[in-house]
């Protein structure tokens, strides 16, 4: 039986076909596979059937042969027992209907059990009967199919190791290469070959990761803006190595969560997206837009806020903190912009967005919302959208070491373009002589020299970050080239190196501020391009949530 089915199922069998006839070795694996499947069939039919009668009590005690008859048989309701020769039978079929005579014999049973008995007989000859005619109908499909192979040409690229004998698999071990030796295999199964010249199709390139972040607008950039994101986006735009589809916005909708000033909203907008120009961002590169540009994003954000548990809002650390700040003024949008947040990701179809360490959490819950509203809505809906899944659930981008920057007034605070104090941060507009004054006036300790990670010098390793980050120096260079120095004489040099790193940057942005349609037209096509992409993933969100959408004319 395992001889046929290997000679009916391996696949060069019925590949190699030479003259519309089946090869010798596959019509001789249909033929033992006939025999396993009689074979079986027979042993089926022929297996000892159970040894219970209609009334659920033992008739016969079974010996571990087949056709010798117990010499005891016990009744249901006696406690003695009637002695029987030993009998040996020449079968088991002939056993089991001794044994039923005999327990209607002792027993004064009636002719319907004997009857039970041999229509338990019949039925396994029935089921050992269906079992031949399955196997051996298995046997012919898989013959009729080599039949179907019948001079058909073998092309060599879709040909494996398993399409020729063990003794030619070695020439098949390269699908490029050695094309002479894997002819020569199929010659010897007598096939007929058509030798393809052509190089094989190439396979299709992998997807290229997209990226998403943004900025609010509210107040100035600051260094901190720069050196921990923007600055950062710069660097993965010109990596050759690592190509990516990244998406930057200048998020509005995130700024009005929080108090601000209606009038200065949309300068600082404008000023926010001439800094990412200005930085070095290539809109022939990347997609700048802003957020309020493309309706997507309050729109999905309604609709993942309406499959978002309201206790996983109330884990948010942000949150919290803005709760404590803001008291009793505390806004909805602040409690629920995590939200929207997951909406601006999702939106894109992002795989990676980069974070910071204190942004992780926000990252996790985009991913729970993901996977909540496709297991909630998308895979539901998939035989109407014929997908399983809306979203893709995105991974953080953890910025690399040194982008961090924190308050130069609190070495243990990030720093913030909301802060009240203007001398806690550096502007990324900060004129030359305020840059000295801010740094002049900054916090430092009564340290004797210059040291990174000191947990009780929080100023000192944030002014060495921010040194290492803006003259491209490695965290030992600056360790080695300062540690022998005091506050007097690092204070300057680090503002220098600051005012050095911002020059171009502040030049650039005021050709750009000098030229708002070039702008403009920046954001237009950028927005354009952010709606084509958020438009299918927002349609394909409304149709899994079981929308009537109107019909498109």
């Amino acid at each position: 039986f395992v001889t046929g089915m290997l000679g009916t199922e391996v696949q060069p069998l019925a590949n190699g076909v030479s003259h519309g006839y089946p090869s010798v070795a596959h019509t001789i694996g249909l033929v033992a596979l006939s025999c396993g499947a009689v074979t079986m069939g027979l042993l089926v039919s022929s297996a000892p059937k159970s040894t219970t009668s209609l009334h659920g009590t033992p008739m016969v005690a079974i010996q571990p042969q087949a056709n010798i008859l117990s010499t005891r048989a016990v009744a249901p309701s006696q406690s003695t027992s009637r002695r029987v020769d030993p009998i040996v039978f020449r079968d088991a079929a002939t056993a089991n209907v001794a044994r039923a005579r005999i327990y209607n014999n002792v027993h004064g049973g009636t002719q319907a059990e004997e009857s039970h008995i041999q229509s338990g007989a019949e039925s396994g000859a029935l089921w050992g009967m269906m079992t031949m005619m399955g196997i051996l109908g298995l046997g012919v499909f898989r013959w009729w199919q080599g039949c179907q192979h019948r001079q058909s040409p073998v092309r060599l690229s879709e040909m494996s190791a398993y399409d020729v004998p063990h003794e030619d698999a070695w020439c098949m071990a390269s699908f490029t290469g050695m094309p002479q030796q894997r002819t020569r295999a199929l010659h010897r199964l007598g096939a007929t070959a058509e030798v393809e010249t052509t190089e094989p199709k190439a396979e299709a390139p992998p997807r290229t990761m997209r990226v998403l972040s943004g900025v609010q607008p509210t107040g100035k950039l600051t260094l901190g803006n720069y050196l921990g994101a923007i600055k950062q986006w710069v660097d993965l735009q010109n990596n050759p190595e690592t190509p990516t589809d990244s998406l930057f916005c200048v998020v509005d909708l995130h700024a009005i969560t929080a108090p601000h000033n209606p009038k200065e909203l949309s300068e600082q907008t404008r000023q926010a997206a001439a800094v990412y120009l200005a930085a070095g961002l290539d809109p022939e590169k990347v997609t700048i837009f802003v957020q309020s540009h493309v309706r997507a994003h309050a729109e999905l954000c309604w609709l993942l806020s309406c499959a978002t548990p309201m206790n996983w809002m109330e884990r948010m650390i942000q949150y919290k903190e803005k709760a404590v700040k803001f008291g009793l003024d505390v806004s909805l949008g602040m409690f629920e912009y995590p939200v929207l947040m997951a909406a601006d990701i999702l939106l894109y179809q992002t795989d990676l967005v980069p974070v910071g360490s204190d942004q992780t959490q926000h990252i996790e819950l985009t991913r729970d919302v993901a996977r909540r509203f496709n297991d909630l809505y998308a895979k539901k809906m998939k035989k109407i959208t014929k997908k399983s899944r809306v979203f893709r659930e995105p991974k953080s981008m953890i910025v690399k070491e040194g982008a961090r920057v924190m308050s130069l007034l609190d070495g243990t605070s990030k720093m913030s373009k909301s802060a009240e104090n203007d001398n806690s941060r550096i502007n990324l507009l900060d004129p030359p002589d305020v840059i000295r004054k801010k740094f002049k006036r900054c916090k430092t300790d009564t340290f004797v020299g210059l040291e990174f990670d000191n947990p009780e010098r929080p100023e000192c390793t944030n002014l060495l970050t921010i040194y290492s980050a803006v003259t491209g120096k490695s965290k030992q260079e600056v360790a080695d080239e300062c540690k022998d120095m005091n506050w007097g004489t690092f204070k300057p040099m680090v503002a220098e190196a600051v005012i050095e790193c911002l020059a171009p940057i502040q030049k650039r942005y005021d050709e750009i501020m000098a030229d708002p349609a070039y702008l403009d037209e920046v954001l237009e096509k950028g927005a354009a391009k952010a709606n084509a992409i958020a438009e299918r993933t927002l349609e394909d969100s409304y149709a899994a949530m079981g929308f009537l959408r109107p019909t498109q004319r």
